[in-house]
């Protein structure tokens, strides 16, 4: 059961890792697109900035999951690497309860966020329902919520990167 499960952590990380460069790719084209024809057509695009906005959203919630499954996200963990192995493993399992109370929250209140706002349209995009463009906060808790969950019940994915020795072949 467990490798089933494991297994299926791994296809939903690369869901969101694919979801998170995807939205990467879309920003890094949208906003050369905003500076093009604000400064060479002299008339600004209104819904490059709206769009920038909408998939930083999406990048923010759904690849922040992505990185925290790996431990690659930004983290202070000087002191907690200070401590001793048994204190460590209980800062760990206090560090996952609390990120579990964050990941609920996000999911809890984030589909609450969207069905409030679910009716209402953005400015730029009229057909658009805004709680749409907050779909990425509950879908990120979920997603987080289950990395947590593997790993406190079968700990830590393995990296998904083999390490070597550190060496870099020439080839």
């Amino acid at each position: 059961m467990a490798h089933l499960f494991r297994r299926a952590m791994d296809l939903l990380y690369y869901a969101c890792v694919l979801v998170g460069c995807i939205a990467m790719v879309m920003i890094s084209a949208v906003i050369p697109w905003a500076v093009f024809t604000r400064y060479a057509l002299n008339s600004a695009a209104s819904w490059p900035e709206a769009t920038a906005v909408l998939l930083t959203i999406v990048l923010t919630f759904i690849g922040a999951a992505a990185g925290y499954r790996f431990h690659v996200h930004m983290n202070l963990s000087f002191f907690a690497d200070m401590l001793p192995p048994r204190l460590r493993v209980l800062a760990d399992l206090i560090t996952q309860l609390m990120m579990a109370g964050i990941a609920l929250f996000m999911t809890i209140w984030g589909a609450r966020l969207v069905e409030v706002t679910w009716h209402n349209s953005i400015p730029d995009f009229p057909s658009l329902s805004v709680g749409v463009t907050y779909l990425p906060i509950p879908i990120g808790g979920v997603c987080l919520l289950l990395f947590i969950i593997e790993r406190l019940l079968i700990g830590t994915p393995p990296d998904p990167v083999a390490h070597d020795d550190g060496h870099v072949s020439a080839h």
